[in-house]
């Protein structure tokens, strides 16, 4: 069902100075930042030859990011989002497995304009998962 990793997300708190890490100290191409608003939070990507590491920080007072940061002073791995060809397919077949998607279970738009949703991380080793749709 899954495809390729798309992308390991990191929660942080100063997005500037992520970024400027992976930029300046590792020599990474970076992506300038973007506001998520639909889900609370600004993004930058960090693009790598297999992969993508998405900087993630909290946007506006209500952002569910907040919540992971608080916990997590220093902040830290987020989630890991996997691609899919079919979502609709996929989250079907978790939930008819006993598996939860968060929210309403509804795909929405992500950061790539591709559909994703989120599967509870108490399902799959306490890591949060993401699903985005390729298409």
């Amino acid at each position: 069902m899954i495809g390729k990793l798309n992308h390991v997300a990191i929660a942080v708190n100063d997005l500037d100075a992520a970024a400027a890490l992976y930029r300046d100290t590792l020599g990474a191409t970076v992506s300038g930042a973007v506001p998520q608003p639909d889900h609370g939070v600004t993004t930058v990507f960090v693009e790598l030859a297999n992969t993508k590491i998405e900087l993630l920080a909290p946007l506006g007072d209500g952002s569910p990011l907040a919540a992971f940061l608080d916990k997590n002073k220093s902040g830290g791995i987020h989630h890991i989002c996997y691609e899919v060809k079919d979502i609709y397919a996929a989250r079907d077949k978790l939930v008819k497995q006993g598996l939860r998607i968060l929210g309403s279970g509804d795909p929405v738009p992500g950061a790539h304009g591709n559909l994703i949703l989120f599967l509870h991380p108490k399902d799959f080793c306490g890591t949060l998962i993401e699903l985005e749709q390729q298409p």
